[in-house]
């Protein structure tokens, strides 16, 4: 007897019920393959919100709601529809807290607009690709096991983490900048970093909306993951709370050093002509008097407050030495250098301690360099690319972590953006500094948001190491900022200013000092481990 012939209707059965199920999932394939309008719309919503986190708006509490959206949207989606969402949130978000890079393009590059433009969108455009990977990642993630909770965090820090060193580097405003003002919670910095605020601020998000999604589709409310992040939270507040409390006092018993910031107020227009160079020197001379008498044991100018060649150029120099020892007081002063490397001549954008006698006590040269404003990557294969703004010397990097004596003090000297790395603050850190000073030229910037966003990372360097650091800006933001990240004096915005602080002089090494990302490169790992144990693809 032929048994197959028996089995032939079931197995048509099976054919036909497997093609009905086949047929009957198409749509829903196609829906997941699919964006629909509201779901590009709940994208850019949290873009915006993002953007809206940070300066100028500082709106920071929407950063704990912000990703709401994207989850929405990219839920039980397929890999490119969470990709493109993920892109089109990132792409609004960082156009949005970027679109100063245009203006600086357009004013000191000479560029047309729509170059501008383009380049703007460019930056915005790779800055995007981070948050569609975390799209991807999270959505492949939660499809196969609730995780936005468990998984979204770490794979939101490791993304962070690669961006802040993957082509230079470029860590602006990255999530848990956006607290800044939040004395109680940034203290956790001192242990995780910069990181560990922004895995908090996702872990807060995740849960809020597996909690809205549970109520929407009538599901079990997440308890356990809600407590979870509900403790951590508080936990992060009271750390916070008594962390402040013992700073506050080891800070009081601290020694003090009188700083007094000098801000110039120097039109970047005119600041590297020929003829305004005495007009610029005569004016950090008189602020400098002015700041005298407040009694400060060393003052701060700008980063290339003085646009000529220090020690090379004798007139402008016996001008800056006189002064120096007419105040008898340390100097930090920014200034271009060089030296000879046989034929060839190196530009460095340095820093010279001056001792109360006019003598030069050390420089530092900025390790970190801007790219296509300070240096042009890759130069000797792509001679054709240039940098972007003129005006500014083709410099060579210095040595990272190098810190300045002063008499029986170690200053860090942060120039400009050095300021949004923290492991540059923490090499010198380790190397004894401190005492941390940004010198910086935020003229570049006009009025725009990018001044405040970039005091508002210089406020991280100082709770994770608990450094107070002296802030002098040309145009402006000046400020200090004490070792639990309060902001004291800021100085307007392209105005001429001076203030004096009395800074404490602290030795304390943190967690973060000593060890530095071992919670962001746990991550890392942890999101390396989930992915290939989940074989996201």
């Amino acid at each position: 007897m032929n048994l197959e012939f028996f089995t032939l209707p079931s197995n048509l059965d099976f054919l036909r019920d497997h093609h009905y199920w086949m047929m009957k999932s198409l749509p829903a394939q196609r829906a997941a393959s699919s964006v629909s309008a509201l779901e590009a719309v709940a994208a850019v919503a949290s873009g915006l919100l993002l953007t809206a986190s940070f300066p100028k708006l500082d709106w920071g509490f929407l950063a704990w709601v912000a990703f709401v959206p994207l989850f929405y949207a990219i839920r039980d989606k397929s890999a490119p529809a969470s990709f493109k969402l993920g892109f089109l949130a990132g792409l609004v978000h960082y156009t949005t807290l970027l679109y100063w890079v245009s203006g600086v393009m357009e004013t000191y590059g000479n560029l047309p607009v729509v170059m501008c433009v383009v380049i703007l969108f460019l930056l915005a455009a790779y800055l995007s690709l981070y948050p569609s990977v975390f799209a991807v990642l999270v959505s492949r993630l939660s499809a196969r096991s609730p995780a936005y909770l468990w998984s979204a965090p770490f794979l939101w820090v490791m993304l962070e983490y690669i961006r802040a060193f993957a082509l230079s580097g470029f860590p602006w405003e990255n999530l848990g900048y956006s607290q800044y003002r939040q004395l109680q919670l940034i203290q956790i910095s001192d242990i995780f970093g910069i990181y560990g605020l922004s895995a908090l601020i996702v872990a807060v998000n995740a849960v809020l909306f597996e909690a809205l999604d549970a109520i929407g589709r009538k599901r079990a409310f997440p308890w356990k993951p809600t407590l979870a992040v509900a403790f951590a939270v508080a936990g992060c507040l009271l750390y916070g709370t008594w962390r402040i409390e013992q700073i506050d006092r080891v800070a009081g018993a601290a020694p003090k050093r009188a700083v007094a910031l000098v801000q110039g107020n120097i039109d970047q227009s005119k600041k590297w002509l020929a003829s305004f160079q005495d007009e610029t020197v005569m004016r950090y001379g008189r602020l400098t008097l002015d700041a005298l008498e407040t009694g400060p044991h060393l003052i701060v100018w700008p980063e290339t407050a003085l646009p000529f060649y220090l020690l090379h150029d004798e007139a402008l120099t016996k001008q800056v030495v006189d002064l120096v020892r007419a105040c008898k007081v340390y100097f930090v002063v920014g200034s271009p250098s060089f030296r000879r490397d046989g034929r060839e001549i190196l530009y460095y954008n340095s820093a010279y301690l001056l001792g109360p006698s006019g003598e030069v006590l050390g420089k530092y040269d900025k390790a970190h360099l801007v790219p296509y404003g300070e240096y042009v990557p890759l130069g000797r294969f792509f001679p054709f690319l240039g940098k972007l703004v003129e005006s500014v010397g083709n410099f060579e990097a210095g040595d990272k972590g190098r810190v300045l004596a002063s008499n029986g003090e170690k200053l860090g000297v942060l120039i400009c953006f050095e300021v949004i790395f923290p492991e540059l603050a923490r090499a010198m850190v380790q190397n004894g500094a401190n005492l941390l000073v940004n010198i910086t030229n935020d003229a570049w910037f006009g009025t725009s948001s990018a001044p405040y966003q970039h005091l508002s990372m210089a406020v991280f360097r100082a709770v994770e190491n608990r450094r107070a650091v002296a802030r002098a800006a040309n145009t402006g933001i000046s400020a200090f900022i004490d070792p639990v990240g309060r902001i004291h004096d800021e100085t307007p915005l392209f105005e001429e200013a001076t203030r004096t602080g009395s800074l404490p002089v602290m030795d304390e090494k943190t967690f973060y000092a000593r060890w530095g990302d071992l919670f962001a490169i746990g991550c890392v790992l942890i999101s390396l481990i989930a992915c290939i144990r989940n074989r996201v693809h």
